[in-house]
């Protein structure tokens, strides 16, 4: 009889282990949708000012007529409570709602097609599991017949709506990876960014084509040049300046207004560090659009003091004394005068990111300038951190980048 209660006792401890571990891997998946929300930006579409969240009935405005968001929270009638994970991969990748209708590309289908599966799961399970579900019906839009057939919509997809989900590029780093799939995906950044078509498509959906990202009008506003150029785009801000603008709405010289500012207020501000640098470091990899303004600062600077102040005066000072605790000091430091200036060199080229340990769990990230920066302008700054601030140690060159950088 004993050994009978052993056995259920040992059986009853590993199923409420097993709940317990399913329950904790659940409401990671949860976590995981709900942030996924925040980096799509979800609820700036498909919620009305003052009203329930995800519940649609939002007007955008489109050369045709206002269309109207739908409903995205989990209600069965109104909602879409009825979805299968196939039926939500199918509305978000193909533009194509449960009962097949085409839906309007005024949703960004053309951007989220590149969606991985994992986080289109978790997405899934967030709205499905982390939504309150809200009964509201969705409104008609305001386009006249014949404009508002929605049939036709299968032409234009196959013209520019391009399958398959975002492939890493072997040749870039993994945080530039990170940072194009959450541009040119979930971030759907190109839908207010790139410039239309004839027929209101995004005239490129990647950095294939240079008029990616580079300005478009907007609902009677620009939205920005996110590319190279030094006047009209993001060329003259270092990687923390973006940074900072994509958390707080200012950066640099850069503030922003408008619809950017309720994308910050609901999405940007609330990703990880580690996402808004890759984000970033991919912004800046981007060349200059053959419709920029051709300017006299576009030239890339190679003067050290110039180019610590761009790149590394926010978070070293201008006095190179750091932030105790948070930065290091640049003067008198061992690595930066070091006989060998191998790894000052290679902390500009890949970043660094500080331990995590026990006593100080945050991990501080100093991000790559592999692709902001050339084998020029590499060594005139390593040349220029040995020699300030009482620092005493010998040049580099170009090649001793150039060694390094491959």
């Amino acid at each position: 009889m004993k050994r009978l209660t052993l056995i259920q006792y040992t059986l009853l401890l590993s199923g409420g282990l097993a709940a317990s571990s399913l329950q904790a891997a659940d409401d990671m998946q949860l976590q995981r949708g709900e942030y996924l929300a925040r980096a799509g930006d979800c609820v700036a579409c498909h919620t009305v000012p003052g009203g329930e969240d995800f519940a649609g009935g939002l007007a955008m405005a489109s050369p045709i007529g206002e269309i109207y968001s739908t409903n995205i929270t989990p209600d069965p009638e109104t909602g879409i409570g009825h979805y299968t994970l196939e039926d939500f991969s199918r509305a978000l990748r193909e533009g194509k709602a449960r009962n097949g209708d085409h839906l309007y590309p005024a949703m960004p289908y053309p951007s989220y097609a590149k969606i991985t599966d994992e986080d289109m799961a978790a997405l899934y399970t967030y709205f499905m599991e982390g939504v309150a579900p809200v009964v509201q019906e969705n409104q008609n839009a305001d386009i006249p017949w014949p404009l508002n057939m929605r049939w036709p919509l299968a032409f234009w997809k196959g013209l520019f709506l391009e399958d398959g989900i975002y492939q890493p590029d072997s040749k870039q780093s993994e945080q530039w990876n990170r940072g194009a799939y959450l541009v040119e995906g979930l971030g759907h950044c190109g839908a207010c960014h790139t410039p239309r078509g004839i027929a209101f498509q995004e005239q490129a959906l990647d950095n294939s084509d240079d008029a990616f990202l580079s300005g478009a009008e907007l609902e009677g506003w620009w939205a920005s040049d996110l590319r190279g150029d030094w006047q009209t785009g993001v060329g003259s801000l270092s990687i923390p300046e973006l940074v900072s603008l994509l958390k707080s709405g200012s950066g640099g010289r850069w503030s922003t207004s408008g619809s950017m500012s309720d994308v910050i207020t609901h999405s940007t501000a609330h990703l990880h560090d580690r996402d808004l640098n890759a984000i970033a470091v991919y912004l800046k990899s981007l060349g200059t659009s053959h419709t920029s303004v051709s300017t006299t600062v576009k030239e890339p600077v190679t003067n050290g003091a110039e180019l610590y102040n761009e790149y590394c005066s926010t978070c070293h000072r201008d006095n190179g004394a750091g932030y105790p605790g948070v930065t290091p000091a640049l003067a008198s430091n061992p690595t930066v005068v070091a006989r060998s200036p191998n790894s000052v060199i290679n902390v500009i080229l890949q970043g660094v990111e500080s331990p995590a340990t026990p006593a100080d769990s945050i991990r501080y990230q100093m991000p790559a300038y592999a692709w902001q920066l050339n084998d020029t302008q590499v060594a005139a700054l390593v040349n220029y951190l040995r020699t300030r601030w009482g620092n005493q140690a010998s040049s580099i060159q170009e090649k001793d980048v150039k060694a390094l950088r491959h």
